[in-house]
């Protein structure tokens, strides 16, 4: 119970790696905010963990207001605010070809502007709590996939916002702010958008060591896992840090240039 009675807000928490959280969370003792798109979904996941555990909120998180709206929900119900996690996030696949202004504010909206606005609308609660902000970001932050340029932009600045705010909110009010940069986790989302760009239904069963080192790609339970930490009172004054979660270093890998990655007889 390293979370007992804290109070969360998890972003994208119907599906995927947001649903984990949310229930890992919970496991851990606290109350959580779920929030999404899917209503259906979200419903689902509620009664899952229990109406006296979590409650629901659907809203595009870029919306005018929605964060204050998602803190006070979490004030009316259960009185305090103690922790949020920036999970919520549209992964598209652009490049500099494809990308318009419309598209990359879009992102940006999502994934790096919603979750300020979230964090400043929590502040005095957070304050308060003395609480903790949990950004989801990705390893695409370093530099990203070819095809995934808007989206990479937007988690290399959410990057430098959590070191920023990492470091003035700790030293000024207390409250602590870090990410952590999933890798390639196998998500309800990630199963489909592979399939679209033409891989086979099971994909995910037979993958090279070049890009799985352990035969699979992460699960999202595991990164669940690692957000316990981050959350609970046990990281005491880190702040401003930012952790990839992956099966191999994202800085500095020189892949082999060998016969057990380059075609040969």
């Amino acid at each position: 119970m390293r979370l007992k009675d804290k109070v969360i807000i998890v972003t994208g928490s119907t599906m995927g790696i947001g649903k984990a959280i949310a229930k890992k969370v919970v496991s851990e003792g606290a109350k959580v905010i779920i929030h999404g798109l899917e209503e259906d979904l979200g419903i689902q996941v509620v009664s899952e963990l229990g109406a006296e555990h979590a409650k629901l909120h659907i809203e595009d998180i870029s919306n005018e207001g929605a964060g204050q709206r998602l803190v006070d929900l979490a004030i009316a119900t259960w009185g305090r605010l103690d922790c949020i996690v920036n999970n919520a996030a549209v992964v598209a696949a652009s490049t500099l070809l494809t990308t318009d202004k419309a598209f990359l504010n879009r992102i940006l909206d999502v994934n790096t502007i919603a979750p300020l606005f979230l964090i400043k609308s929590a502040l005095p609660h957070l304050i308060e709590s003395h609480g903790a902000v949990l950004n989801i970001g990705s390893i695409n932050a370093w530099s990203g996939e070819h095809n995934l340029l808007a989206y990479s932009i937007s988690k290399g600045a959410l990057m430098t916002m959590t070191r920023n705010l990492g470091d003035s909110l700790f030293r000024e009010n207390g409250v602590r702010v870090n990410q952590i940069n999933p890798g390639w986790v196998l998500t309800e989302k990630e199963i489909e958008r592979k399939k679209e760009h033409g891989l086979s239904d099971n994909w995910y069963k037979d993958l090279s060591k070049l890009y799985a080192p352990a035969g699979r790609i992460i699960w999202p339970e595991e990164i669940a896992a690692a957000t316990i930490y981050w959350l609970s009172d046990e990281s005491g004054p880190i702040s401003g840090q930012v952790v990839d979660l992956e099966q191999f270093p994202m800085i500095g890998r020189n892949i082999p240039k060998d016969a057990s990655t380059i075609p040969h007889k």
